[in-house]
């Protein structure tokens, strides 16, 4: 029997519009030079073809079902060992999920994998699938992390064709691919890395977890832009997309969760880099914090919110007269626009104008925080450091502040007061609707307020 020729379409790589043709832009979101070929009917050898080969879209046991016929099962959740991981997972790894994890180069993503194999090997089969290392390479950063080899399998294969047709044998329950990008399909002539073949591969390591319920761990490359590297539908065909951050010289590494279907989004993990490997951090707000004695001009600690997490971080400005001028308004970890509107509310509604000043703002640690509690700490530190005179010791800070000059709410209020007051804080500024009637958590006071001028009134006392 004569086989059929494969159809193929061109795929763009920034919006994931088929082409039938290449042309030189694309037609629906105009970027150029993003179209790659792509198979969408793999060729076949007759009838059913398509369907044996992974790619067909029904089965002969599709069918059309009401959900209140579907059975409420709980996810089956399994740990990984890692409790840091665990949380930013949602709870442990999920039956049949495809976890995308993205990150600089050697920034820690295969160590971490490799660990937490290494943690389930005893009570899940699990492989390690290696595309950019021999095997000896990774047996020997195992044997130097102190991971026990017992339980512990890997391969060393860029094909995906192959993997599969190992891994219906092996029947691994655990699949790490490091990485997507080396992995290549013998249906596409194209070469292993291009936009074509990260997709075909991904959308069969996909296929093959939902259907033999399978979990597994793609590892990606990212762009000096800082996105994984490949087509944008990568991330829209795994169930959770995870990145590794990590300030350069420090030894400190954050994972993030960007999507997750089955847990919190911007959920956080902190790690430690040992010479024995990855080590969590089971107290982050510690390490975001200053180690200096006293206080200090310039200096407000805040209660951060990461996923369900509340973190204590230290927001650090710097005022200083401006040579120029436009004087400059420099941020790190905050939206630089942000803090233009505060430095203007701060004028209008508190009386201190910075018109003629630079004005750089830092949040220490390497966090990038986007939510708005952190309004009301900055423009406390932009007065401290402006007045050369420090907050009053152990005070904490939370709180939007609007255009008017109200402060608003934040939400989970009594969350982040426990939170400060377990690391010992005496006082806290916070939104008037987010403070307690008594006044008080623990040991802490507790002062509400409504405007920004009795913010600043406060925080002088």
């Amino acid at each position: 029997m004569s086989k059929s020729k494969a159809k193929t379409a061109f795929v763009c790589a920034e919006c994931g519009a088929n082409h039938n043709k290449w042309q030189g832009a694309c037609s629906e979101c105009g970027a150029w030079n993003t179209l790659s070929e792509f198979v969408v009917e793999p060729a076949s050898a007759g009838k059913g073809a398509a369907r044996n080969s992974g790619y067909a879209g029904a089965t002969d046991s599709a069918r059309i079902m009401a959900l209140r016929e579907v059975s409420q099962v709980a996810e089956v959740r399994v740990s990984t060992g890692i409790g840091e991981l665990d949380r930013v997972l949602g709870g442990g790894l999920v039956e049949g999920s495809v976890v995308l994890v993205g990150g600089d180069p050697g920034i820690g993503k295969s160590t971490l994998l490799l660990q937490a194999l290494a943690s389930m090997g005893g009570r899940l089969p699990a492989l390690y699938v290696t595309g950019e290392e021999s095997l000896a390479q990774v047996a020997g950063r195992a044997m130097r992390l102190g991971l026990p080899l017992d339980g512990l399998d890997a391969l060393a294969e860029t094909s995906v064709e192959k993997i599969l047709a190992l891994s219906s044998k092996a029947k691994p329950r655990l699949i790490v691919a490091d990485s997507i990008q080396t992995l290549w399909s013998e249906q596409l002539t194209a070469a292993p890395g291009s936009v074509s073949q990260v997709r075909e591969s991904a959308a069969r390591l996909v296929r093959y977890a939902k259907e033999t319920g399978t979990s597994v761990f793609l590892v990606g490359h990212v762009t000096k832009e800082g996105g994984i590297a490949g087509p944008r539908v990568l991330e829209h065909m795994v169930d959770a997309v995870l990145y590794f951050e990590g300030e350069s010289g420090s030894r400190f590494r954050v994972l993030r969760a960007f999507k997750n279907r089955f847990g919190a989004v911007n959920e956080l993990g902190v790690f430690a880099m040992s010479d024995k490997g990855l080590r969590e951090v089971p107290n982050p707000s510690a390490i975001f914090l200053s180690g200096a004695t006293g206080p200090t001009p310039g200096s407000a600690v805040m209660v951060t919110r990461e996923g369900t997490r509340p973190l204590l971080v230290e927001v650090q400005a710097l005022v200083d007269h401006s040579p120029l001028s436009n004087p400059r308004r420099v941020t790190l970890g905050l939206e630089q626009n942000r803090l233009a509107m505060l430095l203007a509310v701060l004028h209008r509604h508190g009386g201190v104008g910075v018109f003629d000043q630079d004005v750089f703002v830092n949040v220490v640690g390497g966090i990038r925080v986007q939510e708005t509690a952190a309004d009301l700490p900055v423009l406390l530190a932009v007065l401290s450091s402006l007045r050369d005179r420090p907050l009053a010791e152990k005070t904490v800070a939370f709180g939007e502040v609007g255009l008017s000059g109200e402060i608003r709410p934040v939400p989970n209020g009594e969350e982040r007061l426990r939170e400060a007051a377990t690391h010992g804080f005496k006082r806290a500024l916070v939104p008037k609707a987010n403070a307690p009637k008594s006044g008080r958590v623990g040991e802490m006071q507790v002062i509400g307020v409504e405007r920004l001028s009795e913010a600043l009134t406060a925080s002088e006392g």
